[in-house]
Order: C-alpha cells, then structure tokens, then sequence
C-alpha cells in the first residue's frame, strides 16, 4: 500500500468488536471473599447456637436447684410450726400435781400489769397465753419464710438486632439474594449489546 491511496472510515465500522479476555480474576476473588464470609457467619451461628444450648442446660439445674432450696425452706418452716405446735400443746394441757401440805399459806397479792390486756388472750391463763402467743409467733416466722421472693435478675440480652428479627433461615435468604444479584449484574455486564 501507498502513500497516495486514501483510507475509508467505513471499513472501521464494519469490523467487529474485540473478544473479551477470559480472565475474570478481579470477580473470582470477590466472589471467594463474599463466600468465605458466609461460611464464617454460619460458623458462629451455629457456635452460638450450642452457647445457648449449654447456657439453657445450665440455666434449668440452676433453676432446679433453686425449686429445691425453696421444697427445703418449706419443709423445715413447716417442721418447726409442727414442732412448736407439739411442744405448746404439750404446755397448754393442764397437768395434775397432788401436794399435801399441812400447813395453808396465805395467798399473796400481785402486782397486777398496768396494760391494756390482749383481747385475743382474754379469759386464758398465763401458760395458755403464753403457748398462744408461741403459736402466733411460729405461724408469723413461717409466713415470714414462706413470703419471702428473691429480686429477680437479668439473664436475657436484648432482641434488639436483625438475627432476632429474621432468624437464621432469613439470613442465609438474604445471603443468596446478595449473591444472586451479584451473579446477575455481573452476568449483564458481560452480555454482548445489540
């Protein structure tokens, strides 16, 4: 070819476009990280998931415990108002004792309280107002004992975050999404235009 012979545009236009390069080495390595972060998130949700498995085992002995500590509260409130109900009946039944004396004593004068007398306690005498306040005292502790709650105490986190929304199933949903869309954009990046 010559110098002098002229060059038309229009076999330019005509030619065909260059074929891409096979290498897609920049989506390969993209795509390997966005795998290997989804294999790592399954990895911790599935240790997070034999955590709570342990911590549930551990949180019903504990609570096991716990019912057995108040069974036992229970039992030795309830053995002690039996045994001072046993020891009160024991001093409210009146007791016969046969002194014989020759010689009478005087009765001797009292002082008598300057109390108000206790109207539940009216026309008793002194021992069986005494057993009768006993009495009172043991149902008053046992109330006490039986009564009594522990302050209850967080254990629980807050459900505050997108796995407690959606659940693992809607994670790995949303994961294949992300790689779909991705397949998908890259796949209409490369398609040939018409």
């Amino acid at each position: 070819m010559s110098f002098d012979e002229t060059v038309s545009t229009e076999d330019f236009d005509d030619a065909p476009l260059p074929e891409e390069s096979g290498n897609n080495r920049t989506f390969l390595i993209a795509a390997g990280i966005l795998g290997g972060i989804i294999l790592i998130s399954v990895a911790c949700l599935g240790g997070v998931y034999l955590w709570t498995r342990q911590t549930a085992a551990a949180n019903q002995q504990a609570e096991a415990a716990r019912a057995a500590t108040e069974a036992a509260v229970t039992m030795t409130a309830q053995a002690f108002i039996d045994q001072s109900l046993t020891a009160t009946e024991a001093a409210i039944q009146p007791t016969i004792t046969l002194t014989f004396t020759n010689t009478p004593t005087p009765p001797v004068a009292q002082p008598s309280p300057t109390s108000t007398p206790n109207p539940a306690l009216a026309g008793l005498s002194g021992t069986q107002a005494a057993a009768t306040a006993t009495v009172g005292a043991a149902y008053t502790q046992a109330a006490l004992a039986l009564s009594f709650t522990p302050m209850p105490t967080t254990t629980a986190l807050a459900g505050t975050g997108i796995a407690d929304e959606y659940g693992l199933p809607g994670l790995v949903v949303m994961a294949l999404a992300f790689i779909i869309v991705i397949l998908f954009a890259r796949r209409l990046r490369t398609a040939e235009t018409r």
